[in-house]
């Protein structure tokens, strides 16, 4: 993200030949778009051509065998172009009904975003073009479009225009904001109310966290939810019991790559034996059935000699060298009744408990009742309360926190965060220092030395070494924020990639908007600066307006290279076509590496997208052309996004669309900053008026924002109780039993209103829901009441139906919620079989101590390690919709 930025920042600097007054900006923005808009052509063809033949890096979801048939995309035609029809007929919602609502959001996120954008065009340039064209400061090409290009006076009446064209488009994002929010809140409830999630163990359970010590009893808890409580997990620290089970898992998964070793090396010599004329077929086959009983390795033994079997030493460089195969079964023999037999005892409490409890209800709407209740009657206690929180997301490690080491942990991570981002700039500058080496030897006599290296080798380290030191930083940020996250004490995934939303959007304003437009503005008058320190600020307010003509050409970037990279990808298929030769040893390594689809990291992702509108809005009044470039790159992304999204991306952690109103928050920081910049203009330009008028307006941002969140914000993680009774009549509706709920038959609850079909699913009968309660609205009627026309009832035939089946069975559903080493079971291995028995009798030996297949994976001819890709191999676990 950063990397582009500065390589712009430094061609802008480097090409200004004029006075810092007058810049060529149309010639930087030609010089600019000619060479990224050349990559962005050569990525875009190559993408057209890898996608007709490289189906696996392209399109996996319209094919892996590991996806329902459900959550697979339909395939497109695979012709260069006559694909673009039918992926534009897809709608937005397939992500929402085949993939998750947080992807959904991000491609409407992205789509308002182009919108706003595209509406700012509409309500600016009209007015501020011919105002500022015609301003008389006598600023050239690109420049006499900005507001530097209207002259200051008192009695100047141009400002005037800037200002009420900031309400008209700066209270349109408003109403934007709250319409969407509106929209998130009617979609989520629809979404989480429906018999597909509401019906979800995850929807029925709520996380009590800094549970006091005398809390930690089944007794006590069941004695105050009473009967509405179904079932009780009791978090342990299960330390110890994880070393095990990782020993154990680490030692299996030696053997298999042992045992994979072996037979790879014996089916070699069979071919090799082959080619020389030796040894036939027929005398291969028949060693088939007659050595698979026979003494472990004999099989392997006719092939290859004992001393070529697979060792390891048991301590590096000095330990004794064993055989491996013998040796992990002899320690599998000791380490799997270990496991055993400590996950009996967490199963039964005979454990230390850590003060965390998940509590399973039987309905959603009794969580519901229990999450949004005070649980203890000392601050602190007892909370903070999740629900919905999914298994699979759970930081475990993080429920043995107690409530006065949240608050520390709190305070220490956001603190850092704080400070990192604050001298983020400092390792920038050192990476930026490098590639002027002339000038940082000056500074620091005794780097001289540097000097003295070969020219080629200077060379490669003024110009490679910064751009991959800097690739290396910025790749570096979202783990370190990922991780402070963590440490912060979060719970789950979800909360932190919602923790990390905030902290790298506050990264993204602070370092890569406001940092590079005051270095761009104060690089322009430096010079001007230092003779005159005390005009400074009327200086950098003349300069701000100009610095938008970097952020253009960072729009084209973003529209151009970074959307047509996204499509291209072509390190995933570098990476994917290389490592997956040199890495993929075992079968079961080939399986996770083809199976598993790229995921998206939500709380890294929306920030970027959110700060490149932040920047617009900013913006639109001060250099309102950037508008323009802004709707062309945010459509863009939006294009590239949506197919990624539709064809190769999973969701592998749902925030429950929380990340989308977040954004919305986070978009309110342009408009501030947009009125703030407003009114320092007008304060430099003696525009007293405006600026008194702007400064009304910012009080009046303030107010409607303090009101929206009061009444936004009760709504963001609970559930009405006043819906349920809707979802009741909606799903009656569904079964074709108009009169069910009106008939007053008391309660409908989910599981009434469903066909029981004798494995208790959300399949239900009869035809889909009736039309939306009102008729069907025009664009504007639609887009002036949000809330009649995009209501619960209208979003609520929005959500998947008939999409799973959700069910559990009783071994899944008492093993929820417990740490993953308590579940956790001995893996079973996998490996090829070979035509020469060898597979068949590690088989016959290995499976007394450990659970091991050759189903499914085999080897070619040419002696090369396959695997059936169109069934689902003896590894395949079946997803559980928790």
């Amino acid at each position: 993200m950063a990397s582009p930025l500065h390589a712009i920042l430094r061609r802008q600097s480097n090409s200004s030949t004029t006075s810092p007054d007058n810049t060529p900006s149309l010639s930087q923005l030609i010089s600019t778009l000619i060479p990224i808009g050349l990559v962005a052509l050569v990525m875009t063809l190559a993408f057209l051509c890898l996608r007709r033949t490289q189906k696996r890096q392209y399109s996996p979801r319209t094919y892996l065998s590991t996806l329902r048939p459900q959550e697979r995309t339909p395939p497109l035609p695979t012709g260069l172009f006559n694909w673009i029809g039918v992926f534009n007929k897809i709608p937005d919602s397939y992500v929402l009904n085949h993939q998750s609502i947080d992807g959904f959001l991000l491609l409407r996120f992205l789509k308002i975003a182009a919108v706003i954008c595209l509406v700012g065009c509409l309500i600016t340039w009209p007015i501020l073009f011919p105002v500022n064209a015609t301003g008389g400061n006598q600023r050239i090409q690109l420049d006499i479009l900005t507001y530097a290009n209207v002259l200051p006076g008192t009695n100047n009446p141009r400002y005037y225009a800037h200002c009420f064209v900031a309400w008209a488009y700066l209270g349109f994002i408003w109403y934007m904001i709250m319409r969407e929010m509106i929209y998130y809140i009617n979609l989520r409830q629809a979404y989480l109310l429906s018999p597909l999630y509401a019906n979800r163990l995850s929807s029925r359970t709520v996380l009590f966290s800094s549970v006091p010590g005398d809390y930690l009893d089944e007794t006590k808890l069941r004695a105050m939810y009473g009967k509405k409580c179904k079932n009780l997990w009791v978090a342990t620290d299960c330390k110890a019991l994880q070393k095990l089970v990782d020993e154990r898992d680490k030692v299996a998964f030696k053997l298999e790559g042992a045992e994979t070793k072996l037979i790879k090396l014996a089916n070699k010599a069979r071919l090799k034996s082959l080619k020389k004329g030796g040894a036939h077929h027929e005398e291969a086959s028949l060693g088939n059935n007659a050595e698979v009983d026979g003494e472990s390795g004999s099989a392997a033994a006719r092939w290859i000699q004992p001393k070529d079997r697979p060792t390891h030493r048991l301590k590096p460089i000095i330990g004794k060298k064993v055989d491996t195969i013998n040796w992990c079964r002899a320690e599998l023999e000791r380490l799997i009744p270990l496991v055993d037999a400590e996950q009996a005892k967490h199963r039964a409490g005979d454990a230390k408990f850590v003060s965390s409890v998940f509590i399973e209800f039987y309905t959603q709407g009794e969580a519901q009742a229990a999450f949004q209740t005070t649980a203890h009657h000392l601050p602190l206690h007892m909370s903070p309360r999740f629900i919905g929180v999914n298994p699979d997301e759970v930081i475990w490690k993080n429920l043995r926190i107690k409530w006065w080491e949240r608050i520390l942990r709190n305070a220490a991570t956001i603190t850092f965060v704080v400070l990192l981002v604050i001298f983020w700039a400092i390792p920038v500058a050192v990476v930026g220092s490098i590639s002027n080496i002339n000038a940082l030897t000056d500074k620091v006599p005794f780097l001289s030395f540097i000097l003295r290296i070969p020219p080629v080798i200077l060379g490669v380290v003024q110009g490679l070494l910064p751009s991959v030191l800097l690739a290396v930083l910025m790749a570096l940020l979202p783990i370190i924020l990922r991780f402070m996250a963590k440490e912060g004490g979060m719970p789950s995934l979800a909360r932190i990639e919602l923790r990390t939303q905030n902290f790298y959007f506050i990264f993204q304003v602070i370092q890569v908007f406001l940092v590079t437009t005051l270095a761009s503005a104060a690089s322009k008058v430096v010079t001007q600066i230092i003779n005159s320190p005390s005009s400074a600020p009327s200086l950098l307010a003349t300069s701000l307006p100009l610095a938008s003509n970097f952020y253009i050409s960072y729009f084209l970037v973003q529209g151009l290279t970074i959307a047509s990279g996204a499509l291209l990808q072509i390190v995933g298929l570098i990476l994917f076509k290389v490592l997956g030769k040199i890495l993929d040893s075992t079968p079961r390594k080939m399986y996770k590496r083809f199976s598993s689809l790229s995921g998206l990291g939500w709380g890294t992702l929306f920030p970027i997208y959110t700060n490149l509108l932040v920047i617009a809005i900013t913006y639109s009044t001060i250099a309102p052309l950037m508008l323009g470039f802004a709707t062309i790159g945010l459509w863009l992304l939006y294009i590239a996004t949506r197919y990624n999204l539709l064809f190769v991306y999973n969701a592998n952690i749902d925030t429950k669309g929380l990340v989308y109103p977040r954004a919305l928050q986070q978009i309110t920081v342009g408009i501030y900053l947009s009125i703030i910049c407003m009114i320092g203009l007008f304060g430099v330009s003696q525009a007293a008026g405006p600026a008194v008028l702007m400064a009304i307006f910012l009080v009046g941002s303030i107010l409607f924002h303090v009101s929206l969140n009061s009444a936004i914000d009760p709504l963001l993680y609970t559930l009405p109780q006043s819906l349920e009774v809707e979802e009741q009549s909606l799903l009656a509706l569904e079964d074709g039993n108009t009169d069910l709920y009106q008939k007053g038959e008391g309660r409908v609850s989910n599981s009434d209103a469903t066909l029981k079909n004798g494995n208790n699913t959300t399949h239900t009968a009869g035809d889909d829901l009736p039309p939306a309660p009102h008729k069907k609205p025009n664009f504007i009627t639609k887009w002036l009441f949000p809330s009649k026309f995009t209501d619960y009832q209208t979003l609520r035939r929005l959500v998947p139906k008939d999409f799973a089946d959700i069910g559990y069975t009783p071994e899944v559903e008492r093993n929820a919620y417990y740490n993953p080493a308590v579940a956790s079971p001995t893996p079973l291995l996998w490996i090829p079989r070979d035509e020469m028995g060898v597979s068949r009798q590690e088989i016959n030996h290995t499976s007394k101590v450990i659970p091991i297949s050759d189903e499914l994976a085999f080897f070619d001819e040419k002696g090369n390690m396959k695997w059936n890709e169109d069934e689902r191999p003896p590894i395949y676990q079946e997803k559980i919709y928790y």
